[in-house]
């Protein structure tokens, strides 16, 4: 599956529950949520987290949570793009060319 199919599926997704049709302001509060829970997953990978009413996580558990939580920040970055009618590809290529630029014969 490329990362084009993985939005169009996703927008379809979103469609049906009725959740696609919320404003970007809505999905950027989605995305800042899942952000911090993003944060809180790797604070426990590095970190660990002491907190009593937690059982303590494997390292694939912990493994396995970053992946989910990163994952739902890059669906709620892919659905705001499509609501800006931004192919998911697009963003790649934006930032290996702004990055390029950037750095262009500094590498």
């Amino acid at each position: 599956m490329t990362i084009t199919d993985h939005q169009e599926w996703l927008v379809k997704f979103y469609q049906q529950r009725n959740w696609y049709q919320y404003s970007p302001f809505v999905h950027l509060n989605f995305l800042t949520e899942e952000t911090g829970e993003v944060s809180r997953a790797i604070r426990a990978v590095e970190i660990g987290r002491d907190h009593p009413g937690e059982e303590k996580a494997t390292p694939a558990e912990l493994q396995a949570n970053l992946k989910e939580e990163l994952a739902d920040a890059l669906d709620q970055v892919l659905v705001i793009s499509s609501l800006y009618d931004i192919d998911a590809q697009d963003l790649l290529q934006a930032s290996e060319a702004k990055l390029t630029r950037r750095f262009e014969g500094k590498m």
